[in-house]
């Protein structure tokens, strides 16, 4: 194996361009090409593809985003699409791939990989619900993100003597809301994982009022049944009933955004610098993620079509901590 090439797939996470400066960098050091792939799986099938130097990716680490650029590419599940990506692999004199992403971009992976492309991931969303490691790049930065915001609508909410919904992001995962709630302090958390009905989240508003809190803020997952929007057309006529005014916020893309904290970057470099170690290795068809604290490489079959498992006892810790 002389040339690999990494990209970068659907939904961008910060210390996404410290996994691409380690997979260039730990590379050229192991003795291979490395190219870069701009626009995730439509790049390969565009051919937009060029060579990478250590040089190339020095300034990096420090920037959100990916300077890969990403883009999703439904069209990748048919068999005619990844023929096309892997002609251009091929053409390139391209060994084997490097992708960083999250579940959709590592069951593009896995596809090639059945198809007889040598192929290893890189574990990679805020959502944290990919399978194959505990910490997923970016999580981390998107949880002190949305704390940060968290902290200043804590002020003005209670000089307002108001309650808040703030909406995560985390598609259909509840991790990243729970985490925030529980460390932001908050009233109530809303979860996809275990329902709740806006009469329970008013109960628990009105016992924070009569306590004497001076404001509350609820987590909503974007994903929950009862997301921000649903909620908020309930209590629009029910405020007198809770005793706080309530006002609702959507961080939305704003935590994928910006620099990435410390630990995304040393994660992202890690997880870039694994994912060379195992093509030197000859092994491919696996990802490459954070289990138990040390760096582990999870075969695809044993990932793919599943999602992690959120930790009830969190669920009751932030319950607890909330009264």
């Amino acid at each position: 194996m002389k040339r690999i090439a990494v990209l970068t797939s659907g939904g961008d996470a910060p210390g996404m361009n410290a996994a691409v400066r380690a997979v260039v960098r730990a590379g050229v050091e192991a003795g291979f090409d490395v190219w870069g792939v701009e626009r995730g799986y439509r790049g390969l099938v565009e051919d937009r593809m060029r060579r990478f130097t250590r040089r190339d990716v020095s300034g990096i680490i420090q920037l959100g985003g990916t300077i890969l650029g990403s883009a999703r590419l439904p069209e990748f599940r048919q068999k005619a699409v990844r023929t096309a990506a892997v002609s251009t692999l091929q053409k390139a004199r391209v060994d084997a791939l490097v992708v960083i992403g999250g579940n959709g971009s590592q069951a593009g992976a896995a596809s090639l990989w059945k198809d007889g492309f040598p192929v290893v991931g890189i574990a990679s969303t805020i959502d944290n619900d990919l399978v194959g490691s505990d910490p997923t790049i970016g999580v981390d930065t998107a949880v002190n993100v949305a704390l940060e915001a968290i902290d200043r609508i804590k002020t003005t909410a209670s000089a307002h003597h108001r309650a808040f919904l703030v909406e995560t992001m985390g598609r259909h995962c509840g991790y990243l809301a729970l985490v925030v709630g529980i460390a932001g302090g908050a009233e109530a958390v809303i979860i996809p994982e275990i329902e709740q009905t806006p009469g329970q989240i008013e109960r628990d508003l009105r016992a924070a009022y009569e306590c004497g809190k001076s404001h509350a803020i609820v987590v909503v997952a974007e994903g929950a049944t009862n997301n921000a929007d649903r909620l908020g057309e309930y209590f629009r006529k029910r405020e007198p009933d809770i005793g706080f005014g309530l006002r609702i916020t959507k961080l939305g893309y704003v935590q994928r955004g910006g620099a990435p904290g410390g630990f995304d970057r040393v994660l992202g470099t890690r997880l870039g610098a694994g994912a060379v170690e195992l093509l030197a290795r000859g092994e491919a068809g696996k990802l490459v993620g954070m289990l138990n604290g040390a760096l582990a490489a999870t075969p695809y079959v044993e990932i793919i079509g599943k999602t992690k498992e959120l930790d009830p006892k969190l669920f009751e810790l932030a319950g607890i901590m909330a009264k």
